[in-house]
């Protein structure tokens, strides 16, 4: 039981782990960039390094070479003059130069190996990170248009269908504003039986129903000439 409830911990671990390194992929990705590019840029340094070196060594040894020539020249005129001294501490010279110059050659060769071990690195990496840095480049613009595609998905579409519903509301609310609208302005006043009514009392068929002008100054006169009780 222990060791099943320990495999699934490392199963969720590693499911979170890969889940955030989906999520936090580009900064990842930027990351692992910044990191290559500043292996680059030791790569590239160690090649000048080397190829510096390697020229040194070359310079050290045109200079040996022609030290070397100079005094084999000298040891030959001494050894043409019978100066044998002069001529042997010539020869120990030219011996401890060519070992120097053998030093040099050797030094230059390895340096020269480094150098071009290190400029074939340094090409590869320049095409793979060109390679990367495209590839970023895209990356970036898919998650952009991912992020536009999100933000005009699902939750957008169902603002649209609301806003349509609710714009459907309104328009079925004015419809009806509009029809109500248009009964009361089809409606004849005239037509209802309080003013059928009126009009007939005006005319003097029945009892009027309500007072007029005349009927108060009719009231007022009849008060004024009955003499009071």
């Amino acid at each position: 039981m222990f060791k099943t409830l320990l495999t699934l911990a490392r199963g969720r671990a590693s499911s979170a782990a890969e889940r955030l390194a989906d999520d936090n992929a580009l900064a990842i990705l930027d990351q692992q960039m910044r990191e290559a590019t500043q292996g680059y840029d030791h790569a590239r340094k160690a090649l000048a390094l080397a190829q510096a070196q390697a020229e040194r060594e070359e310079a050290r040894i045109g200079g040996l070479v022609g030290q070397i020539g100079d005094l084999e020249t000298r040891v030959e005129a001494a050894l043409n003059r019978g100066a044998t001294e002069m001529a042997r501490e010539g020869a120990e010279a030219i011996a401890a130069l060519e070992a120097d110059r053998d030093a040099a050659r050797e030094a230059q060769k390895g340096f020269a190996a480094e150098a071009g071990r290190l400029r074939g690195k340094v090409t590869i990496l320049t095409q793979r990170l060109a390679d990367l840095e495209r590839g970023r480049r895209i990356a970036r613009a898919s998650d952009a248009v991912g992020r536009t595609r999100t933000a005009t998905g699902a939750g957008a579409l169902a603002t649209v269908e609301d806003a349509e519903a609710t714009l459907a509301r309104l328009r079925e609310r004015q419809k009806l504003a509009d029809a109500e609208a248009d009964a009361l302005d089809r409606l004849d006043p005239t037509g209802a039986p309080r003013s059928t009514a009126e009009r007939m009392a005006d005319a003097g068929f029945g009892p009027r129903l309500k007072p007029t002008a005349d009927d108060v100054l009719a009231r007022i006169k009849a008060r004024r000439e009955t003499p009071p009780a």
